[in-house]
């Protein structure tokens, strides 16, 4: 019904009836944006969003789910989802919401998708799932912003210090500001790699 009202709409549709289709085709393809039932057979929704994520696919996501309460909302959006809609739903408050999702990252190349938010670079700031915006100083931003592109990848001090602080020549100063980043987006959002450095983690 919905693949069918979405084609009404002018949208162009994938179609898939479980969550290991929707793991293949996220992974294999680009999509504007994705409408992901929780309840799908097989693989769930949200392991499905969480693997993505975890792949770094950046597709702006929207649960539809009849778990709607407070907690489920939470977990769908750190997850990844940037939105998340309780059934029953009003047909027209979703497109709404599409419309939305679509205008908010009509520019993909100045934003990066992470768990639990977005890397905005336009504005130099990171969004997280419920829509507040944490701006970050330049220098901040710079070192975030490097592991947001790279989320599987661990830095070692002396890389992050050639990337976001060239002119600096202490490695102390990568830890002061993963501090400050931590202190700003929580203590999970840069993660320590022992005997190696610091790599991407969760708002």
């Amino acid at each position: 019904m919905l693949a069918g009202l979405l084609t009404e709409e002018g949208y162009t549709v994938t179609y898939v009836r479980d969550g290991q289709q929707a793991l293949h085709r996220g992974l294999s393809e680009e999509f504007d944006v994705a409408v992901l039932d929780r309840g799908l057979p097989v693989i769930d929704g949200l392991h499905v969003l969480t693997a993505l994520r975890a792949k770094g696919v950046s597709t702006p996501m929207l649960i539809l789910s009849a778990f709607g309460n407070p907690a489920d909302r939470v977990d769908g959006l750190d997850a990844g989802a940037e939105d998340y809609l309780s059934k029953p739903f009003d047909l027209d408050e979703l497109l709404a919401r599409i419309r939305a999702l679509l205008r908010r990252h009509a520019n993909p190349a100045d934003r990066t998708i992470v768990a639990g938010g977005i890397v905005d670079r336009g504005n130099r700031t990171v969004i997280r799932a419920g829509g507040e915006e944490i701006p970050l100083s330049e220098r901040e931003f710079a070192l975030y912003d490097e592991l947001a592109r790279n989320p599987n990848r661990a830095f070692t001090r002396a890389e992050i210090l050639e990337f976001a602080f060239p002119s600096a020549e202490d490695p102390g100063v990568v830890d002061t500001y993963v501090h400050y980043l931590r202190r700003k987006l929580g203590r999970g959002s840069v993660q320590t790699v022992h005997g190696l450095g610091y790599r991407m983690g969760a708002l």
